[in-house]
């Protein structure tokens, strides 16, 4: 095998494991998007008073509140949802 047989391989290695890993991206996106859609449309009234049910919650909230701006537009924009410009 040539040295430009070898180097294609890689390219192509390469190319399929950053196919992959953008595919990986587009469905965290979606899973991370309908999760702040759940979250924003919460009534946190109805939720069970078991300590496990509001630490998951909180948890899930804490985690959408540490992504950046970009990466939240990103998700919402997956699942086709819209930030709500009020705070």
């Amino acid at each position: 095998m040539t040295v430009h047989a070898i180097k294609e391989d890689d390219v192509g290695l390469l190319r399929n494991e950053i196919e992959m890993l953008m595919n990986e991206r587009r469905q965290l996106l979606q899973v991370t998007g309908a999760a702040a859609v759940f979250v924003a449309n919460l009534d946190t009234d109805s939720l069970p008073d078991e300590a496990d049910t509001i630490d998951a919650a909180e948890m899930l909230a804490e985690q959408l509140n540490s992504l950046s701006e970009e990466t939240l537009k990103d998700a919402l924009e997956s699942v086709r949802a819209e930030l709500d410009p009020t705070p």
